[in-house]
Protein backbone atom coordinates (compact mmCIF):
# COMPACT_ATOMS: atom_id res chain seq x y z
CA UNK A 1 0.00 0.00 0.00
CA UNK A 2 1.27 3.40 -0.95
CA UNK A 3 -1.43 5.31 0.54
CA UNK A 4 -0.19 8.09 3.04
CA UNK A 5 -0.90 6.63 6.46
CA UNK A 6 -2.22 9.78 7.64
CA UNK A 7 -5.13 9.10 5.08
CA UNK A 8 -5.95 5.92 6.46
CA UNK A 9 -9.26 5.45 8.91
CA UNK A 10 -9.61 2.14 9.70
CA UNK A 11 -11.96 0.57 11.98
CA UNK A 12 -11.49 -2.31 13.83
CA UNK A 13 -15.06 -4.41 14.26
CA UNK A 14 -15.80 -7.38 16.54
CA UNK A 15 -19.37 -9.02 15.83
CA UNK A 16 -20.59 -11.86 18.04
CA UNK A 17 -24.07 -12.79 19.77
CA UNK A 18 -25.65 -14.19 16.64
CA UNK A 19 -25.25 -17.25 14.53
CA UNK A 20 -22.58 -17.07 12.04
CA UNK A 21 -24.58 -16.63 9.00
CA UNK A 22 -25.81 -13.63 10.34
CA UNK A 23 -22.12 -12.54 11.07
CA UNK A 24 -21.59 -13.01 7.54
CA UNK A 25 -24.43 -10.81 6.21
CA UNK A 26 -22.77 -8.21 8.15
CA UNK A 27 -19.39 -8.91 6.92
CA UNK A 28 -20.52 -9.04 3.39
CA UNK A 29 -22.51 -6.05 3.64
CA UNK A 30 -19.45 -3.89 4.96
CA UNK A 31 -17.15 -5.62 2.62
CA UNK A 32 -19.08 -4.26 -0.30
CA UNK A 33 -19.11 -0.93 1.35
CA UNK A 34 -15.33 -0.63 2.37
CA UNK A 35 -12.17 -2.23 1.72
CA UNK A 36 -11.33 -4.97 4.35
CA UNK A 37 -8.64 -7.22 5.28
CA UNK A 38 -11.70 -9.95 5.06
CA UNK A 39 -11.23 -12.00 1.67
CA UNK A 40 -14.21 -12.70 -0.50
CA UNK A 41 -13.61 -16.31 0.88
CA UNK A 42 -13.43 -15.41 4.21
CA UNK A 43 -16.73 -17.16 6.31
CA UNK A 44 -17.51 -17.10 8.81
CA UNK A 45 -17.28 -20.63 11.13
CA UNK A 46 -19.15 -21.65 14.52
CA UNK A 47 -16.04 -23.79 15.88
CA UNK A 48 -17.86 -24.38 19.06
CA UNK A 49 -21.21 -25.93 19.62
CA UNK A 50 -22.22 -23.26 22.62
CA UNK A 51 -19.58 -21.38 23.58
CA UNK A 52 -19.82 -17.80 22.60
CA UNK A 53 -18.25 -16.85 18.76
CA UNK A 54 -16.54 -13.15 18.44
CA UNK A 55 -15.86 -12.71 14.20
CA UNK A 56 -12.87 -9.92 13.73
CA UNK A 57 -12.36 -7.83 10.90
CA UNK A 58 -10.87 -4.65 9.83
CA UNK A 59 -12.41 -2.50 7.64
CA UNK A 60 -10.88 1.30 5.44
CA UNK A 61 -13.45 3.64 5.89
CA UNK A 62 -11.94 6.18 3.86
CA UNK A 63 -13.25 5.34 0.28
CA UNK A 64 -17.26 4.04 0.71
CA UNK A 65 -18.71 2.13 -2.49
CA UNK A 66 -22.56 1.91 -2.93
CA UNK A 67 -23.47 -0.49 -0.30
CA UNK A 68 -26.25 -3.32 -1.67
CA UNK A 69 -29.13 -3.90 0.62
CA UNK A 70 -28.27 -6.76 3.02
CA UNK A 71 -29.62 -9.94 3.67
CA UNK A 72 -32.17 -10.39 6.10
CA UNK A 73 -30.58 -11.09 9.40
CA UNK A 74 -32.71 -13.97 11.66
CA UNK A 75 -31.65 -12.58 15.06
CA UNK A 76 -29.85 -9.26 16.37
CA UNK A 77 -26.18 -9.25 16.22
CA UNK A 78 -23.82 -7.33 18.27
CA UNK A 79 -21.13 -4.57 16.85
CA UNK A 80 -18.56 -3.27 18.93
CA UNK A 81 -16.34 -1.02 16.64
CA UNK A 82 -13.08 1.21 17.29
CA UNK A 83 -11.54 3.55 15.63
CA UNK A 84 -11.09 6.92 15.24
CA UNK A 85 -13.53 9.93 15.57
CA UNK A 86 -14.00 10.66 11.64
CA UNK A 87 -14.20 6.59 10.72
CA UNK A 88 -16.67 5.95 14.28
CA UNK A 89 -19.16 8.43 12.49
CA UNK A 90 -18.50 7.20 8.68
CA UNK A 91 -19.16 3.37 9.99
CA UNK A 92 -22.44 4.96 12.29
CA UNK A 93 -24.00 6.67 8.90
CA UNK A 94 -22.70 3.57 7.09
CA UNK A 95 -25.01 1.24 9.28
CA UNK A 96 -28.02 3.31 9.86
CA UNK A 97 -29.53 3.39 5.86
CA UNK A 98 -28.76 -0.75 5.94
CA UNK A 99 -29.83 -1.92 9.13
CA UNK A 100 -32.02 -0.65 12.76
CA UNK A 101 -29.37 0.28 14.76
CA UNK A 102 -29.76 0.80 18.44
CA UNK A 103 -27.32 2.33 20.59
CA UNK A 104 -25.54 0.42 23.64
CA UNK A 105 -22.67 2.81 24.51
CA UNK A 106 -19.93 4.59 23.29
CA UNK A 107 -16.85 5.48 24.71
CA UNK A 108 -14.26 7.89 23.86
CA UNK A 109 -10.57 8.43 24.33
CA UNK A 110 -8.08 10.91 22.97
CA UNK A 111 -7.70 9.82 19.57
CA UNK A 112 -10.12 6.47 19.24
CA UNK A 113 -14.06 5.98 19.79
CA UNK A 114 -15.16 3.11 20.90
CA UNK A 115 -18.90 2.07 19.27
CA UNK A 116 -21.08 -0.90 20.96
CA UNK A 117 -24.20 -1.29 18.75
CA UNK A 118 -27.12 -4.41 18.07
CA UNK A 119 -27.85 -3.96 14.16
CA UNK A 120 -31.19 -5.67 13.26
CA UNK A 121 -33.06 -6.33 10.21
CA UNK A 122 -35.30 -2.81 8.80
Amino acid sequence: MDRQRSHEEPVSLEISGCSKEDARIVFDTLCACFESDRGPDEVPQQLHETRPMVWLGTFEVTDAHECPAPGRLSSSVEVDAQGGYWAIERLRSTLDPLFAVRDLSSASGDQERELHVILESR
